[in-house]
């Protein structure tokens, strides 16, 4: 009895799937996140009237008889990037950034969520009967929407220079380099957005700078994904 009670533990310890499987899931979930967000914003925003993509941010979408489309849009992609932090965390350790890369990533992952639950302000006439131009009066959870938004594109620049160094000094020069670019950019465009500015050079930066952020998180994913093994092939007779 002992020995075939072992035989069953070993058998089923066999088909259990190695480490790097789900790491490999785990670094999916980035490479899936930007390309959903993207869709679905840009969806709405050729379809939905008064709309203005040189004028209105992409969080405004929230608003209106649809926003719940744009609310699961950014609760849903943020939850994929926190999973996609627990996937560099398994694939980074041991490191250079294996601790704060996967954090701040995890913060920018949260604070999508929490730009989800708490919904821009009305503004830039989105939606239809808006007035133009910012609002005059903010509300709670527009506050809150840009507290959120504002603390998780903080650690997205802070991530992007936490991986540069890692990978400009041990694996990827090339990606390294692209990876503080990205923190660089992003930083400018988010520091015009954050102005206050509705000119159509402001929003159009920012919006060009989250389409960089989203192939940063992609492209990054996808090199630390081929990093991992694959699970060895099962033979069956």
């Amino acid at each position: 009895m002992p020995k075939i009670s072992y035989q069953t533990e070993h058998q089923g310890s066999q088909r259990r799937p190695p480490a790097s499987s789900a790491t490999r899931v785990l670094l999916a979930c980035g490479i899936t996140a930007g390309p959903l967000y993207l869709l679905v914003s840009y969806a709405q925003a050729f379809l939905r009237p008064g709309f203005d993509a040189a004028h209105n941010d992409l969080s405004v979408l929230a608003n209106g008889d649809l926003g719940w489309m744009q609310t699961t849009n950014l609760i849903l992609t943020g939850a994929l990037t926190l999973l996609t932090a627990v996937g560099f965390r398994r694939a980074l350790n041991p490191g250079r950034g294996a601790t704060w890369g996967p954090v701040l990533v995890g913060i920018y992952g949260a604070g999508l969520v929490g730009a989800g639950i708490f919904t821009a302000d009305p503004m830039n006439g989105f939606p239809q009967g808006a007035p133009p131009g910012p609002p005059t009066s903010g509300s709670l959870h527009g506050f809150l929407h840009f507290v959120t938004a504002g603390i998780g594109f903080a650690a997205f620049i802070a991530a992007c220079c936490v991986m540069a160094r890692r990978f400009y000094t041990s694996e990827n020069r090339r990606l390294g380099a692209f990876s503080l670019a990205t923190g660089i950019l992003f930083l400018a465009a988010f520091v015009g957005i954050a102005s206050g500015s509705t000119s159509a050079v402001i929003v159009l930066s920012f919006t060009a700078a989250v389409v960089l952020a989203w192939t940063w998180l992609a492209i990054t994913a996808a090199h630390l994904r081929r990093s991992q093994p694959l699970p060895p092939t099962v033979r069956t007779s």
